[in-house]
């Protein structure tokens, strides 16, 4: 099992602002497709924490959620709060910048704890993406949409930037809390420049030859 090498005291608010955030994602899907509350509370709760629960399970921590006596009923209370209100009251740009708030927030926050648990920057970046992101897909599967991965403007790519710039800051000992906020800002604002100019990837654009 993994031994944390840095003791960090990773900051709580933003660790609960951004499972609230990916939380309600999954409550709205779950009303889109009209389903019960059961099935709108576990869609949060999977949702909230399903980077967080990969990103521990590959590193040897403690599944962070299990531990936390407030993320659960945080989750549940997402739920509840989209039970109880019109779906149309959310469904507008605000939770586009929410969502990719909590995305550069957690891919931050998912490097920085696995960077903590002594793993090796490459691979703490992919924990970040992994945490950033994980929750999203998971949520599209399980409900038989088109997954986040399948969109053309860019998602992935502000959470390696994000988890990129915590992993290259920790690795040259700069103050922990400059480090996220500076890479937090940085995965944001290439999230935020590709809803605003609808930025794209250039794709895969050799054809098949026949014969």
């Amino acid at each position: 099992m993994a031994v944390p090498v840095t003791p960090l005291v990773l900051p709580q608010s933003l660790d609960l602002l951004g499972t609230a955030i990916f939380a309600l994602t999954g409550a709205l899907l779950a009303a889109r497709l009209r389903q019960d509350f059961v099935t709108m509370a576990f869609f949060a709760l999977m949702t909230g924490v399903g980077g967080g629960t990969l990103r521990d399970l590959m590193i040897g921590a403690p599944v962070f959620w299990v531990r936390d006596p407030w993320v659960a009923p945080l989750c549940f209370g997402m739920a509840v709060l989209v039970w109880v209100t019109p779906r149309q009251r959310w469904e507008n740009e605000l939770l586009l910048w929410a969502d990719a708030a909590g995305l550069a927030a957690f891919a931050v926050l998912g490097a920085a704890k696995a960077l903590g648990w002594g793993v090796a920057p490459v691979p703490a970046i992919l924990m970040g993406i992994l945490t950033g992101s994980a929750g999203g897909i998971i949520r599209d599967v399980v409900a038989g949409v088109p997954s986040i991965l399948m969109r053309r403007e860019l998602y992935i790519t502000p959470a390696a930037v994000a988890a990129g710039l915590c992993a290259l800051g920790m690795s040259f000992h700069l103050a922990n809390e400059a480090t996220w906020i500076i890479a937090a800002l940085g995965g944001f604002a290439i999230r935020a420049a590709a809803l605003y100019w609808n930025l794209r990837l250039p794709t895969y654009a050799h054809a098949d030859k026949e014969g």
